[in-house]
């Protein structure tokens, strides 16, 4: 008797569907993290083109309307000068957000070269960077600032970052200079220089890559304190001056009236609230994710 033959198809192994979010860390996965990641977003668009949040211009103001609450088409109500609070507060996030991101990137740059030459060359050079940074680390950073604000007639954007880089800069500048003199003497560093590679190759292509993995996630944390800074130092009147529009400026301004007019209160200082808050979140699921040290045991 003939073999029958099968001729059903043979059975396949399940095709493995590989997505974005199926690559990233565990930490990145998180509920919490996907929404810090929208609410800072949605704060640096704001930043960046208010007009996607409001049509109402914020220095159009009618005295009739002061102190006013809520009203059809103003969901704030209306500031002291009779101004769209909504429209204020959506413009407030443009100097506190330029702040933190500008004085990020900058102290980044700063830190990262500082401490990569202070940590691979040492000596000299690791002596003399690391007492400038001990001298400026000494100081309390919003005192410093209050005094070197004190002395600018003009307080701008560009002013207050300035000030805040001068004295924000050693924290991360001695996290990489930790970070380089861990990874110098490892066993591939040590080989590509005996191979002939310039002091710049070895930094640039064999240390740098991976001592910045710590720098990124420190520099990621503190833009929720250079925003929160910045506040405390309009809010002191050291900071920001008007005509500006600020969160800082809106809080110190409803002081005197947040008993008569909670609102004005209550809106800039839930929308502050909240950029720290996200970038804080978002900084610390990078520390997990990309920091074995500061990883969770």
């Amino acid at each position: 008797m003939a073999d029958r033959t099968d001729l059903s198809p043979a059975p396949t192994a399940p095709r493995r569907r590989f997505t974005l979010v199926g690559r990233l860390p565990k930490p990145l996965r998180a509920p919490l993290f996907a929404v810090a990641a929208l609410i800072a977003a949605g704060y640096v668009l704001m930043a960046v083109w208010p007009s996607l949040f409001t049509s109402a211009d914020p220095v159009h103001c009618e005295l009739r309307l002061s102190g006013a609450g809520p009203a059809p088409g103003h969901p704030f109500g209306f500031d002291m000068q009779g101004c769209d609070y909504f429209a204020n507060v959506v413009h407030g996030a443009r100097p506190s957000i330029a702040i933190g991101l500008i004085v990020t990137v900058v102290t980044f740059a700063i830190a990262a070269v500082l401490g990569a030459l202070a940590g691979y060359f040492g000596g000299v050079v690791d002596g003399v960077v690391s007492r400038i940074a001990d001298v400026v680390f000494g100081l309390p950073m919003i005192i410093a600032a209050i005094v070197v604000l004190n002395l600018f007639e003009d307080r701008t954007v560009w002013t207050v970052s300035l000030v805040l880089i001068v004295f924000s800069w050693p924290g991360g500048m001695r996290y990489m200079r930790g970070s380089v003199l861990e990874i110098r003497n490892l066993e591939y560093v040590q080989a590509a220089r005996v191979l002939g590679g310039s002091h710049l190759r070895i930094l640039g292509t064999h240390i740098a890559p991976n001592a910045l993995t710590s720098l990124i996630v420190l520099k990621t944390l503190e833009i929720g304190g250079i925003i929160a800074a910045e506040a405390a130092l309009t809010f002191l009147g050291i900071g920001l001056q008007p005509p500006a529009i600020s969160w800082g400026l809106q809080l110190s301004t409803a002081q005197a009236q947040w008993q008569a007019s909670p609102h004005l209160l209550l809106y800039p200082a839930l929308f502050l609230t909240g950029a720290v808050l996200a970038f804080v979140v978002l900084g610390d699921s990078l520390r997990e994710s990309l920091d074995p040290k500061g990883k969770r045991s």
